[in-house]
């Protein structure tokens, strides 16, 4: 049975604007053949067992030839599987998506087409240019800027062009950007028409250029721009002066590294790229539940019998939880006792899983528990944690003449991914800021590096901590913590980073 093809177009660049729909067939494909131009981020929507196949398509790489390419798709669907085609931008503006979903339907394979946002509209509305405006531009043009060099003649004739519509839009023209700006001016174009050059449109590096058509190709290699890249010509590229936003956020052309666990990291990642931070996820610890947990296992079935349970943090809440329900409890099993939540992101944790904490303390650590509980003396606490973590809760309530059980649901291990992009990075000075949100990931993260001279590495980047117990952990390495944020949340840790790059 022959299989169906998908060509979905992944978009200009930042992996948020791929289509609904084209996520939805990502996720159905036994196989995804990628371009260069398509973010490898997206793969993460295809199934763990799909098949990923790069096929480069940048000008001047190498890769995999159109023609073998068009003979793999067809195999693989022949053998019944479902391709993704994931192509940069739009599958149908100038991707060769109609040349692929032609060969598809010839040879007898069901084609569906996932549009994607066009490049060449969507880099320049990150760049703060709309392509027509009722004052500036009632028409635009789509151009390519390299035509197939085995036209017996080139089909754009840009003299002609150079009046025929308000704004044009060039893609893949940076290599013959000099010549298009003098064909356009000998056709009557003037040479002080606004024109602008957008690199990397809607990805952290975005660059743009802004000059005159004259000008532009001159002052585009002067500021080192190249492909892939838009170029915009028409008096619509005025209007970035007054309407950018993308390159106007707090962390734009900023790198942040985030240290936290993988399965956490996601907010802290979401709020600094919504600043305009490019992201490195090293996660350098990964929380995995204790299987043998018999202490825990007992507390769970008689939780009324305690005044008082504390959670650590996230992760000692869904490690709590798995057990709680593998003894097919659920939040009722609280009764009377009462909660604490050690910080607002544990407090959220445990409403989401139908607990409103009695206590969640100003000051995000242990000791802000201590100082806000009401006479703990005489009282039963269960203290649910890591296996590794600081002792001062459970020394500080035992002190005060509480009956404390310590049941520690999971414990962090080591983790290393991307620590050597990372490595690099900081050697070249590219990283601008590394985030730390507890003593176990500076530990590791330091470690997972794999070099002596990881103190010197960081000094050309800021530390960030989430708090006093991580800025002690990082100072304790011999590193400089620059920022801490003043509430012990990813929230006030991403504001914090926000406040002291705006200072600079």
């Amino acid at each position: 049975m022959t299989g169906r093809a998908y060509l979905i177009g992944a978009g200009p660049g930042d992996p948020k604007l791929l289509t609904l729909r084209g996520r939805e067939l990502l996720e159905r494909a036994d196989i995804v053949f990628y371009d260069a131009l398509a973010n490898p981020s997206l793969l993460k929507y295809a199934r763990p067992d799909a098949e990923k196949v790069y096929v480069g398509k940048r000008g001047g790489e190498n890769y995999i030839q159109q023609e073998e390419l068009n003979a793999r798709l067809v195999k693989a669907a022949r053998e019944g599987k479902t391709i993704a085609r994931l192509k940069g931008g739009d599958p149908f503006i100038f991707g060769r998506g109609g040349e692929e979903a032609e060969m598809l339907r010839l040879a007898g394979v069901e084609v569906e087409i996932a549009p994607g946002v066009p490049s060449p509209v969507a880099a320049p509305a990150y760049a703060g240019i709309p392509l027509t405006h009722r004052e500036f531009a009632s028409s635009a043009a789509f151009v390519t800027g390299h035509e197939d060099p085995s036209k017996p003649s080139p089909s754009v004739d840009w003299r002609k062009l150079a009046d025929a519509v308000d704004t044009i839009a060039a893609l893949m023209g940076m290599g013959n950007l000099a010549r298009i700006a003098e064909e356009l001016i000998a056709g009557g174009r003037a040479p002080e028409t606004p024109a602008a050059v957008i690199q990397w449109g809607t990805l952290p590096r975005q660059r743009t250029v802004l000059a005159q058509l004259s000008t532009v190709a001159a002052e585009a290699e002067k500021a080192g721009v190249g492909s892939p890249a838009i170029v915009l010509i028409g008096e619509v590229a005025q209007l970035r002066e007054r309407l950018a936003w993308f390159d106007r956020r707090p962390l734009f052309g900023r790198t942040a590294v985030v240290t936290r666990a993988r399965s956490q990291a996601s907010s802290l990642v979401g709020l600094l790229e919504e600043a305009g931070a490019e992201v490195i996820e090293c996660p350098s610890i990964r929380a995995v539940p204790l299987k043998e947990n018999a202490l825990l296992d007992a507390s769970v079935k008689v939780l009324r019998g305690f005044d008082w349970t504390i959670f650590s943090s996230v992760n000692a809440v869904d490690a709590f939880w798995e057990r709680l329900e593998s003894a097919g409890l659920d939040a009722r099993a609280f009764g009377a006792c009462r909660v604490a939540a050690v910080g607002p992101a544990t407090a959220r944790r445990l409403r989401e899983r139908g607990i409103q904490p009695d206590l969640v303390p100003r000051e995000s650590r242990s000791e802000g528990v201590l100082k806000e509980l009401e006479n703990p003396v005489w009282k039963r606490f269960l203290l649910v944690r890591a296996l590794k973590g600081r002792e001062t809760l459970r020394e500080g309530l035992r002190n005060a003449g509480a009956e404390v059980v310590d049941a520690p649901a999971y414990e962090t291990i080591a983790d290393a991914q991307n620590a050597d992009l990372v490595k690099e990075r900081l050697a070249q000075r590219g990283v601008d800021v590394v985030t730390f949100t507890s003593g176990s990931t500076v530990e590791n993260f330091l470690k997972a590096l794999q070099t002596e001279d990881a103190e010197d590495l960081l000094q050309n980047a800021a530390v960030a901590a989430i708090g006093p117990v991580t800025r002690a952990a990082a100072e304790a390495r011999g590193l400089k913590v620059a920022i801490e944020a003043p509430e012990a949340s990813v929230e006030s840790l991403a504001e914090a980073v926000n406040s002291y790059f705006a200072g600079k």
